[in-house]
């Protein structure tokens, strides 16, 4: 992943039993290409061993005994440097109090005295502690300095109590990495919305037409834009995937919703991944069709066409600056995709033959050809969604330039 790709991570680990979490947690950094760096405290290998960490990042871990080692008077200052950010996960109680207040008794604490880079504390601790005034006030304190605090979640903790203190899970916190990483990106400061998934439009309350997409273009491409620092807004229909973190999400179901949800709102670019529907029924019906009642006639009449009601709306001011379509075909696709860009006055389609067995729904991998207004055309080799997802986005950042 380009926003994490050789990026220098310190992950710091404090004694919790959310420490197994941590593994994962930099087994997730290591395989997006970042160099990560563990630095565990005295409490924490109690819990799991620095081997784990190096088994995973393929790096030394380090710990208090590194302190007094032949690098002890310029480990903390080379880590502090060098890091382009420092994730605490989990973070006790204990460790909050020390950060608040500048104290730095160990090589973790003494290093995040020395950093340069933003912090990200991810809160882990039992029943009643996160609730406490004084870890209430410490963490104030490290939210005025501008550090992120990533949860706690409630649940179940290890005393066997339910509360509030649980260490978010890895996901989400390599979610927030990725958001401070990027947010100083080629799209900072502008706003990306996107739309994802297949629309539904219904047959009764029940049954529905839809189609086979599974959202996982559009999310790619939404994820992208928040690695580039865009404010993100994906207008989604039902899918099984979870939102990327920092992303606005207004969750849509039939075509009509979601042209209303685009409509109301503006953003510097559009990029319309949904697949919506185009026809549905003229009249769903209020119960529930019986099987006993024979096989019922379905009129079909056009859903609206979202990109051409964007297109008729591009009054000056525009909406939106840039608009991006999907065109997914199974056949003649460079000459309907072309007849898209034209009709509906895009600035950039991405064509998608949906017949490949590699490419188009509900694989991992996609094989497009982006095709620009000014006439220009840029064919993308096999490659996984978040690949070409990147890919979009630069050429997006450049159409806004």
């Amino acid at each position: 992943m380009s926003v994490l790709s050789g990026k220098h991570i310190l992950l710091g680990v404090t004694g919790s039993i959310a420490g197994y979490k941590a593994a994962d947690l930099a087994s997730k950094l290591a395989q997006a290409g970042a160099l990560v760096d563990v630095l565990l405290t005295s409490s924490s290998e109690k819990f799991i061993t620095p081997l784990t960490f190096q088994s995973v990042t393929g790096r030394r871990a380090y710990t208090d005994a590194d302190l007094w080692g032949n690098e002890a008077h310029v480990l903390h200052l080379s880590f502090g440097k060098t890091a382009d950010l420092l994730v605490i996960a989990p973070c006790t109680a204990n460790t909050i109090a020390k950060l608040a207040h500048g104290i730095a008794d160990n090589l973790l604490t003494v290093t995040a005295l020395a950093a340069q880079c933003p912090l990200v504390i991810a809160p882990a601790m039992d029943g009643g502690m996160f609730d406490h005034s004084a870890t209430q006030e410490n963490l104030a304190k490290l939210k005025e300095r501008g550090e992120i605090i990533v949860g706690p979640a409630e649940g179940h903790l290890a005393s066997g109590l339910t509360g509030k203190g649980r260490m978010v899970e890895p996901a989400e916190i390599f979610g927030h990495i990725r958001m401070v990483l990027g947010r100083k990106g080629k799209l900072a400061g502008k706003k990306v919305l996107v739309t994802a998934g297949g629309t539904q439009e219904a047959l009764d309350p029940v049954r529905v037409i839809t189609n086979h997409s599974s959202g996982k273009q559009g999310y790619a491409l939404a994820q992208a834009a928040l690695d580039s620092g865009a404010d993100v807004c994906l207008v989604t229909a039902p899918t099984a995937l979870s939102a990327p973190v920092g992303a606005r999400v207004i969750k849509v179901t039939s075509a009509q919703e979601m042209l209303d949800a685009v409509m109301s709102e503006s953003a510097d670019a559009l990029i319309m991944a949904a697949a919506a529907a185009d026809f549905r029924p003229t009249l769903a019906a209020k119960n529930k069709l019986k099987k006993r009642d024979g096989i019922p006639q379905v009129e079909l009449t056009a859903a609206p066409d979202i990109l051409k009601t964007v297109a008729s709306s591009q009054l000056s001011p525009k909406r939106f600056k840039v608009v991006v379509g999907f065109a997914a075909e199974s056949q003649n696709l460079l000459a309907n995709a072309s007849e898209k860009l034209k009709s509906k006055k895009l600035d950039l389609i991405v064509a998608n033959d949906i017949s490949a067995n590699d490419s188009g729904f509900a694989v991992e991998t996609n094989r497009v050809t982006l095709l620009f207004a000014n006439g220009t055309k840029e064919v993308l080799p096999l490659m996984s969604k978040m690949e070409a997802a990147e890919k979009i986005i630069e050429h997006t950042s450049k159409l806004l330039e």
